[in-house]
C-alpha cells in the first residue's frame, strides 16, 4: 500500500522556521520524482517546491525562493521541506507528491502520489 505522510506542521509567528517531513511507503522512492504544493483557503492548490529522484536538481516557486528548502534522504524514503522567514501568505495545507518522470517537476497534474496534508498557519 503506497502512502504519503506529512508531519510537522503548526502555529507560528511570521519571520519564525518549520521543517515538514513527508514518510514514503510502498513505492520505489528513488524512482519518484517528489514535490510539495500547498493549498490556502478559498485557493487553488500551488506548487511550492520539487526535487529530482537523486537530489540533483531542485525546484521552487518564485514566492518561496531563498526562503524553502526540499531536500530528500533516499535511504530512509523521507522528503523535508525546510521553511524561513515564514509569512502569512504561506498559511495552508502543505501536501508531499511523488511523479514517476522522476526529475522534480512543478506541474500538479503530473503528480499520482498525494498525501492527506499537514497545516501551517503563520499568524502576522
Amino acid at each position: 500500500q503506497v502512502q504519503l505522510v506529512e508531519s510537522g506542521g503548526g502555529v507560528v509567528e511570521a519571520g519564525q522556521s518549520l521543517r515538514l517531513s513527508c514518510a514514503v511507503t510502498g513505492l520505489a522512492f528513488t524512482t519518484y520524482g517528489m514535490g510539495w504544493f500547498r493549498q490556502a483557503p478559498g485557493k487553488e492548490r500551488e506548487f511550492v517546491a520539487a526535487i529530482s529522484r537523486q537530489g540533483g536538481q531542485t525546484n521552487y516557486a518564485d514566492s518561496v525562493k531563498g526562503r524553502f528548502t526540499i531536500s530528500r534522504d533516499n535511504n530512509k524514503k523521507m522528503v523535508y521541506l525546510q521553511m524561513t522567514n515564514l509569512k502569512s501568505d504561506d498559511t495552508g495545507t502543505y501536501y508531499c507528491a511523488g511523479e514517476l518522470w522522476g526529475v522534480g517537476l512543478s506541474v500538479m497534474s503530473e503528480y499520482d502520489r498525494w498525501g492527506q496534508g499537514t497545516q501551517v498557519t503563520v499568524s502576522s
